[in-house]
C-alpha cells in the first residue's frame, strides 16, 4: 500500500510559470497602499526564475500520446502484434510515461494501450509520479519477446500484447489494449488449479512470486484497496483484479 505524503508533491513548472507571469506584468507605478512586489525586486526576481526555471521545469515528466510511430510498430511485429494479427493499429495508442521507481529515480517509460483508455492512463500514471508512487518500469512487452512471465518475473508493468488468457484459449483483456499490469512481481496472481489427477494446487504468476501471496503482510509497492494506485484506477472505471473471487489477480487493472 502506498499512500503520498503531502510533503512529496513536487513544486512544478507549472507554479513558476504563473509566477513568471505575475512577474512580467506592466510595471505600475507604486502605491503605498499597493501589496504587489516593489518594481526594484521585481526584476532581479525575474532574472532569476528564468535562470533556475529550466532546471525544475522536468519535474512536470512526460506524458504524451501519439499515434503507433513505425519504429515502434516494427519492434512489436511478430512479438506483441503476431503475424495475421486482425486488429486496426490505427485504434491504439503509444504512451510516454514518466515515472518513479523504488530508488527514487526517475525514467520515461513506454506503453501501448487502445485509444479509448489512453487520456485515463495519461492522468492516471501523472497523479503518480507527482506523488512519487514507486513503479520499477514501464516497458514494452516486446522488450521480453512478449513472454508475460518474463516481463512479471522483472516487475515490469505493461499493457497491450494480444494473448490469450493463461492456460486457456480466451483471449485477455490485454489483447484489446485495455488491461494493465502495475508492478506485477510483487502484485501476483493467484489461482487454485486442477491437475489431471483432479487434485488442486495453486499457480502464482510470476513463478518467482510465491513469497508475495501472503496479503497480510505489508511489503513495498503491494496493491490494496488503500493503495493509491487503486484509488486512481477506480476513478476511472477500471476493474481491479485483486477483487475478484475466482482467482487473485492483485497486479490486475481492466476496463
Amino acid at each position: 500500500m502506498y499512500i503520498p505524503p503531502i510533503a512529496q508533491r513536487p513544486f512544478g513548472g507549472r507554479h513558476l510559470c504563473r509566477m513568471l507571469q505575475d512577474l512580467c506584468r506592466p510595471l505600475q507605478p507604486l502605491r503605498r497602499s499597493s501589496h504587489s512586489l516593489p518594481r526594484l525586486l521585481r526584476l532581479p526576481l525575474l532574472l532569476g526564475l528564468l535562470f533556475i526555471v529550466p532546471c525544475l521545469v522536468g519535474a512536470e515528466g512526460v506524458f504524451t500520446s501519439s499515434a503507433i510511430p513505425d519504429s515502434v510498430f516494427q519492434r512489436m511485429q511478430g512479438k506483441s502484434w503476431p503475424v495475421a494479427c486482425p486488429l486496426r493499429r490505427a485504434d491504439f495508442r503509444y504512451l510516454r510515461l514518466s515515472h518513479i521507481d523504488e530508488a527514487g529515480q526517475e525514467h520515461v517509460g513506454e506503453m501501448v494501450c487502445h485509444h479509448t483508455i489512453s487520456a485515463s492512463l495519461l492522468q492516471i500514471f501523472r497523479q503518480l509520479y507527482d506523488a512519487r508512487y514507486p513503479i520499477h518500469s514501464i516497458r514494452l512487452i516486446d522488450d521480453f519477446g512478449a513472454d508475460d512471465e518474463a516481463s512479471m518475473q522483472a516487475n515490469n508493468t505493461s499493457c497491450f500484447c494480444y494473448r490469450a488468457v493463461a492456460g486457456t484459449t480466451k483471449l485477455s483483456k490485454h489483447s484489446q489494449g485495455l488491461a494493465i499490469d502495475l508492478n506485477p512481481l510483487p502484485n501476483p496472481c493467484v489461482r487454485v488449479r486442477t491437475n489431471n489427477k483432479g487434485r488442486k494446487y495453486t499457480s502464482v504468476q510470476p513463478r518467482t512470486a510465491t513469497a508475495y501471496t501472503d496479503r497480510t503482510r505489508a511489503f513495498p509497492m503491494k496493491i490494496d484497496t488503500a493503495d493509491l494506485a487503486y484509488l486512481l484506477f477506480r476513478q476511472h472505471g477500471f476493474q481491479w483484479g485483486g477483487g475478484w473471487r475466482s482467482l487473485k489477480d492483485y497486479q490486475h487493472f481492466e476496463r
